[in-house]
This record gives structure tokens, C-alpha cells and sequence, in this order.
């Protein structure tokens, strides 16, 4: 058997080889446009062809990023005025470019997408009201939008966080306080500068050291061998009396110790920060599958700080998320330390991560991401400052292994992390060059792991199964806890298998019903107004992109999959199952519209990653 395939059993084999991926979904109108993208697109091709001149196959990585983005117009809107119904208090601004004519809204609207509106039904009361395309089940014979008898607004509000009007005032003028932060800057400059004339004397004193001082301590070292031998064979002879099983040892190099944390990460399932498909709908579904910790998307320090309010979006937490963090990402000590300040003061979380693995160029090129673990100058003081400003926020760093694949500085730089007060450390296993490629070096994970004295070690990279989890807690014993991201993204019960301790394999069905629970969540978090359908579709249709390389257990040839392996043509056990494993984005579109409805006209999607992360 060839590595890198997923072999299925010969009954669910299709005579057709796996061909390439049709990302793009062309207008279903328009067939003139439809025939000159086509065109286009073979002009393409043919260019890069006779560029690379080898005939070697181009391999796809990195992002669509000329890919189509549906666009609500503004004017399409309703007012404000007129979202509960006629008769409520006028518009009053004279330059309201919004609609005002109901009855025209309503017809160009279009049919509602069902009976029965999901937030209606949980909150009772859906604040899109006529917008709403499901409109029908709250409004009454006047049209107007209805709130039922036990509607309680404090308990209906499940979302924290975002940015209020107040504070976004205050961030775009200035007026906010971060003299904390600034002194905690300063402070921590202190430090670093003292750190380095501490420093510069042992160096020279280790430079110095002549041979006399080196052979009289060889002859001590050879003196203190005896003492030494005889300690050894004591404490083996009380290591044999230690109970053995799955019991804590007290004993590991005193690890969280000392002080109980505010946050205990070991023996923990953690889900990844994952752009654009970790949003709150998701984080939602691991929630009720098992994740024990989450932590928001990767959200850069400086739109935070102008109040732009859709980085803010990020920041948003549901309340079923009992642990949540938020990621941060920047270039500047300053500016991070003022974002964690902010978010510290004005925002309900638990534990402030700082990523310093991102390896998307734009953010490498900037001094951010990845690029941070060179520059640890900068990294000293962003997470002294940052870990100093309140005993009750934990903050933890996520890196990888190095910026080069045949360069790793992980082990140099995670005590290096520890000293200067960070609460825990997430590695995965591969370095920026390597991106998703390789295998995860959990071997590297576990030396890397071995140097830290007192935080927890979190690992993470190519877990997609129970067996995986085993193997790779076997390989890395000093790693606290475990970190997933792509492994949830193809099978988001992987923490109830893990939990469980057993493979899990959902039916079609139930697969279908996770994703109607994501969609009802989507339209409870971005709306059930045309804008908020096509938003949970847009997330969903990329969700789908990993959810689709899921393989049931019960058609492969040597399970369980690995997260790399790419599956031979295959059928599944029903036209549902079959329609899931698609590679064909029209597919995915397909199961979107069972779910939201039949998308707009001229409607079109391409995924954002190319290879989506084989």
C-alpha cells in the first residue's frame, strides 16, 4: 500500500479516478459570463504551464484569494422604523437611505425559507422581525412582529463580548486609558535591559575559564561519583514501592505547583483558534461533543484597537463556552500589551493567547506570526508586559516548531517563554516553511516539553483519531494536554471519541442533523435576515470544504484515517452519505439549500484554501 492514500474496501469503490476538485460554483444564469470565465480560466492554465515549461503538476497551497464574496446591497435594506411592522414611530433622518416602503420589501424578499424561526422559538423573540425569513412565525394578522408572554430579555442574551458604541467612541479618539499597559512596558524594558548586563559578565566569565579550573572540576565530579551512585540505588529502591496505574505523579520536575492556577490546562481537549471556520456556530457544536477549552479566532491587535467592530466580532462568546480565550496577534509590544489591556477590562474572557506561529505571509512580512520567534527582543516584552497585568488572566503562547524546517528554535525559546511569565505553551508540531505539510514532530513536541519547569506543555498536530490521541501522548508523556484543529474541522466528535475512548462513526443522518444545529446557531448569531442565511451560508459552505475528507470507519480498508491520507473514488452507503463525501463545491452547495434555502441568482463560491489543508 502506498502512504498518503486512504485505502477503501473494494464494494465502495468507484471505477473513476480521483480527479481534480471543481472549487468553483458558476452562476446558474448568464451562460455567456459562465462560457468566458471558462475561457479565462484555460488561458490561465495555459500560461502557468508554458511558465513552468517542466510539465510538472502545480501544487496547490495558500488561499483563493480573488474569490467571489456575496455582497448585500445597503439600499436593500429595511429601516430600522419599520422592522417591527407599520404603526411604530417614524424615521426621522432626512438622508435615511434605507427602504420605507414595507409592502415592496416584503414582495422583493421573497418567500420565507420555513414554518417555524429557530430564535423565535428559543428566545421568544427574533429582533429581525420583518426581515426575518422566517417572519411568518412571529408576526400576527397586522403584520406585526410578536414577543411571547415569557420572553425575558436578560435571559434571551447568550452572546458576550463585541464592542459597544461607548467604548468604540472612546477607542477611535483616543480617550482611552492605557497607562497600565505603558508602565508595564516600561517595567518590563527595565527587566530585559538588566537581564542582558547580567549576562554579559557570565559569558566572559565562561569564556575565561582556564584548564586548571576545568580539570579541578573534573576531579570533584569524579569524588562526588560514590555519593552519587549510592543515592541513585536509594531511590530506586523506593521507586519500586510507588504505586503504578493512572494515577497523578506527584513528582513531575514540579509542574503547576507551588500555586494552584487560575486555570488548570492538563489532561485537558482544547479546540485550535481557527480563521474563519473556528467562529462561535462551531465552537458551539465541539462544545456539545466535548471540547473542555475554546478560544476565539485569531484576532490582529490593531483593528482592535480602532474599534473596527467586525475584529471585535471575534472576541464574541456564547455561554456554553465555560473556558474561552481570546487569540491576539501583532508586531508592536505596545499595541498587543493595549489590545490584552482592553480586553482584560471590557470583555468577558478567561485567558489571552498570543500567536506567535501564524505562517500567512502577509502577517510573517509585517513582523507578526511566526516571524515573532526571531525576534525575541520584541517577544520578552510583549509577554512580560502582557502576563503582568492581572494575576486572574492567564496568558499563554502558541507557537511552532521554527520559521525553517531544518531550523528548530522551539526548545530555545519555551523556557525562554516560561521566565518571562506565560502560563502555558501550545507547540505544533511543524515549522512556518513546512505550513500543513510533513507529519507533526511530536518527538521534538516531547524535548520541547522536557524543558519546561512549571507551565503546562500543550500539543498539538495530526490528531484525527482516538488512536491517534494514544500514540501521540505515548510518544510526548511530559505534554499536559492536547490541542485540535483540523481533526475538528473533519470530525468534530473526535472529543467524544477521545473521551469515550472509542471510535465514533455518526450515520449520514446524524451528520445532517449536526449541520441543521450549526445553521440554526448561524442564524442566532449572524441573523435570519437575507444578510445573516447567506453569512451562516457562506461559513457553512466553508466548514464543508473539511467535512467532506471524513471517511465512515465502516468503508475503510485499514482504519481509522489518517489526517493527510487522501481517499480512493468512492461511493457512500446512501445518496446522503454519498453527497457529503463530495469534493464537488456544487455539492456542497446542494446541502446548503436543504438546510437555507435555494441560494440568490448569480450566487458563487470558492473555498479559501486551494488544497484545503491535505
Amino acid at each position: 500500500m502506498e502512504p498518503g492514500i486512504c485505502y477503501i474496501k473494494p464494494e465502495y469503490l468507484l471505477a473513476e479516478p480521483n480527479g481534480a476538485h471543481n472549487w468553483e460554483v458558476k452562476p446558474s444564469t448568464d451562460g455567456e459570463t459562465n462560457k468566458r470565465k471558462h475561457l479565462e480560466n484555460e488561458e490561465t492554465t495555459n500560461e502557468r504551464q508554458s511558465k513552468r515549461g517542466s510539465g510538472k503538476k502545480e501544487r496547490k497551497r495558500g488561499q483563493n484569494k480573488n474569490r467571489p464574496v456575496f455582497k448585500d446591497e445597503r439600499y436593500s435594506h429595511l429601516c430600522h422604523s419599520l422592522v417591527d411592522g407599520a404603526g411604530g414611530e417614524p424615521c426621522t433622518l432626512p438622508n435615511c437611505r434605507y427602504v420605507h416602503d414595507l409592502n415592496a420589501f416584503i414582495a422583493a424578499k421573497g418567500a420565507d425559507l420555513g414554518e417555524q424561526c429557530y430564535v423565535y422559538d428559543t428566545k421568544g423573540y427574533c429582533a429581525r422581525g420583518i426581515t426575518c425569513r422566517f417572519a411568518k412565525a412571529h408576526t400576527d394578522e397586522n403584520g406585526r412582529n410578536m414577543k411571547k408572554p415569557n420572553y425575558d430579555e436578560k435571559a434571551a442574551q447568550t452572546t458576550y463580548n463585541g464592542i459597544s458604541s461607548e467604548l468604540q467612541v472612546r477607542l477611535r479618539k483616543h480617550d482611552y486609558d492605557f497607562s497600565r499597559s505603558k508602565e508595564l512596558i516600561k517595567k518590563a524594558e527595565k527587566r530585559r535591559d538588566e537581564r542582558k548586563k547580567d549576562q554579559q559578565p557570565k559569558e566572559l566569565e565562561v569564556q575565561n575559564l582556564d584548564k586548571e579550573e576545568q580539570e579541578g572540576r573534573k576531579e570533584r565530579q569524579q569524588q562526588d561519583v560514590a555519593p552519587i551512585e549510592k543515592e541513585e540505588a536509594t531511590e530506586d529502591q523506593s521507586s519500586v514501592r510507588k504505586p503504578i496505574g493512572s494515577a497523578i505523579d506527584e513528582e513531575t520536575n514540579g509542574r503547576d505547583a507551588h500555586r494552584k492556577p487560575v486555570i488548570d490546562f492538563r489532561e485537558k481537549l482544547l479546540l485550535s483558534p481557527l480563521t474563519t471556520v473556528g467562529n462561535l456556530p462551531f465552537r458551539r457544536i465541539c462544545k456539545e461533543f466535548g471540547a473542555d477549552i475554546t478560544c476565539g479566532e485569531m484576532a490582529c491587535a490593531v483593528p482592535l484597537l480602532k474599534g473596527l467592530g467586525q475584529e471585535w466580532a471575534l472576541t464574541k462568546r456564547h455561554q456554553s463556552e465555560n473556558v474561552f480565550g481570546v487569540q491576539l496577534c501583532g508586531n508592536n509590544p505596545n499595541v498587543i500589551s493595549q489590545a490584552a489591556q482592553v480586553l482584560h477590562e471590557t470583555s468577558r474572557v478567561d485567558f489571552i493567547d498570543l500567536n506567535i506561529g501564524c505562517p500567512i505571509d502577509l502577517i510573517y512580512q509585517q513582523g507578526g506570526g511566526s516571524a515573532l520567534m526571531r525576534r525575541t527582543n520584541i517577544l520578552e516584552l510583549t509577554v512580560r508586559s502582557c502576563s503582568a497585568l492581572s494575576e486572574r488572566l492567564p496568558f499563554t503562547v502558541k507557537m511552532r516548531t521554527g520559521v525553517y524546517a531544518d531550523k528548530s528554535v522551539a526548545h530555545e525559546l519555551l523556557p525562554l517563554v516560561e521566565e518571562w511569565g506565560a502560563s502555558a505553551v501550545t507547540l505544533h508540531g511543524r515549522s512556518r516553511e513546512q505550513r500543513y505539510t510533513r507529519q507533526a514532530n511530536w518527538t521534538y513536541i516531547e524535548e520541547c516539553a522536557k524543558q519546561a519547569k512549571h507551565i503546562p506543555v500543550i500539543g498539538n498536530g495530526d490528531i484525527l483519531s482516538y488512536e491517534d490521541y494514544v500514540e501521540r501522548r505515548a510518544l510526548a508523556p511530559h505534554v499536559s494536554s492536547v490541542m485540535i484543529g483540523r481533526g475538528a474541522l473533519i470530525k468534530p466528535w473526535i472529543f467524544q471519541e477521545i473521551k469515550e475512548q472509542k471510535a465514533c462513526s455518526p450515520s449520514s443522518t446524524q451528520r445532517f442533523e449536526m449541520l441543521r444545529r450549526y445553521c440554526n446557531y448561524g442564524l442566532e448569531h449572524w441573523g435570519s435576515d437575507t444578510k445573516g442565511v447567506e453569512s451562516t451560508r457562506r461559513f457553512l459552505l466553508e466548514w464543508q470544504s473539511f467535512l467532506y475528507r471524513y471517511i465512515p470507519e465502516e468503508l475503510q480498508l485499514s482504519p481509522p484515517q489518517k489526517i493527510n491520507a487522501r481517499p480512493q473514488k468512492y461511493r457512500g452507503r446512501d445518496e446522503m452519505e454519498s453527497l457529503m463525501s463530495s469534493g464537488n463545491a456544487s455539492d456542497w452547495v446542494r446541502l446548503s439549500e436543504m438546510l437555507l434555502g435555494p441560494v440568490p441568482q448569480g450566487f458563487t463560491f470558492v473555498p479559501k484554501h486551494k488544497a484545503n489543508a491535505f
